[in-house]
């Protein structure tokens, strides 16, 4: 890790959803939390819990120096939505193969 630059990954509680056009992409109970110093924290969710379906591989990879290589998947009004790390770096070897929206909502259970 660079001086001053963190990530924790831990098991979070949240029940997280990603809704994309009313549409649910993903509902999860046991999201990964990520965080890194300077981002928003990120959920993970589980390949069981995303519906992988209706997302299309794309050709987009970046390189992250913390977390590794990263591929990502599309919508046809929505590229590039969703991203995953097949092989992360051995400090966020819990986030691989989960999946990572660029937005959700945290459901409040009543």
């Amino acid at each position: 890790m660079t001086k001053g630059h963190r990530i924790t990954v831990e098991q979070g509680t949240e029940h997280v959803r990603a809704i994309h056009n009313g549409k649910v992409l993903a509902d999860s109970t046991r999201p990964l939390v990520l965080r890194e110093t300077g981002l928003p924290p990120r959920y993970y969710l589980p390949p069981e819990d995303v519906h992988v379906d209706l997302l299309t591989p794309s050709d987009t990879s970046t390189h992250c120096p913390f977390k590794g290589d990263a591929s990502y998947w599309s919508l046809p009004d929505a590229p590039d939505l969703v991203w995953a790390y097949p092989d992360p770096k051995p400090e966020v070897a819990e986030i691989k193969d989960h999946f990572c929206f660029y937005e959700v909502e945290t459901v409040t259970e009543a």
